[in-house]
């Protein structure tokens, strides 16, 4: 059995939905069953719940980079033999702690550490503005990041979780960096009609992050995004290494999601 924390998110629903369809028994870890959760699915509150009988574990880094060795810990005790852990790419970075990757790495448990950059569906925040004006209101219009489709990483997830293999560690992006004024253009081109790029100051859109993120986590997110380093705007090769494919283009996630933005 495989435990997925954050079962209902942007890397968990599409990653519970490709292990349930291929045969593995899953459980999920989310406080109430939603639609987005396979028949045959067991769905647990809590991940202390969902622990018995797992062979491995699915967590995501938690809020503020904090410890997981309490959680580790009662993972070994119930039998989870191999954990992969949705890091970021701003451990390698030095943006962001390694503290969540330090407790996996000293767990006793067999791991893999996937490091995303900045997920395609961060767009979704443009989904009010577009509705309404048919307009991306951003910052740093013309810096470009490799952002990468969220089924991307599930379906890396997917593979690691089930391979038992250990110490890998894959960053994970898009397949050619693009700028918020490309991706307006791609999202125009899923509806079928213009929408515009707004230009957006780092201290309007501190403001309007400030809303909904700590302050620190603001600041180092508008670093990145307004100064990204060479290794930050680096397409890596470990989607296509591991799933034998390209990684999606930010115009597929477009595509697929245009509902969002209708």
């Amino acid at each position: 059995m495989i435990t997925i924390m954050g079962a209902t998110g942007n890397v968990g629903r599409p990653l519970v939905r490709a292990l349930a369809a291929a045969g593995e028994q899953v459980t999920a870890v989310s406080r109430q069953k939603t639609p987005d959760v396979p028949d045959g699915v067991r769905v647990a509150p809590v991940v202390e719940s969902a622990l018995d009988g797992a062979e491995a574990l699915f967590l995501m880094v938690p809020g503020g980079f904090a410890p997981l060795d309490g959680l580790l810990a009662a993972a070994r005790a119930a039998g989870v033999e191999r954990v992969v852990l949705l890091s970021s790419q701003g451990v390698a970075t030095g943006r962001h702690p390694s503290v969540p990757e330090d407790s996996v790495r000293a767990s006793g448990l067999k791991w893999t550490m996937l490091r995303p950059g900045g997920f395609a569906s961060n767009a979704v925040q443009w989904a009010g503005s577009v509705r309404s004006s048919r307009q991306v209101v951003a910052p740093f219009g013309d810096v470009a990041l490799p952002v990468v489709d969220p089924e991307d990483i599930a379906a890396v997830a997917a593979v690691a979780l089930r391979s038992g293999g250990s110490g890998e560690v894959y960053e994970l992006t898009g397949p050619s960096p693009i700028t918020p004024r490309q991706q307006a253009a791609a999202i125009g081109d899923a509806l079928g009609e213009p929408v515009a790029f707004v230009p957006q100051t780092r201290a309007e859109a501190r403001a309007a992050m400030l809303g909904f993120m700590p302050e620190p986590v603001a600041d180092v997110t508008l670093d990145i995004l307004g100064a990204p380093s060479p290794a930050e705007q680096r397409v890596s090769p470990d989607v296509e290494r591991v799933l034998g494919r390209p990684p999606r283009p930010f115009s597929a996630w477009a595509a697929r999601n245009a509902v969002a933005f209708k």
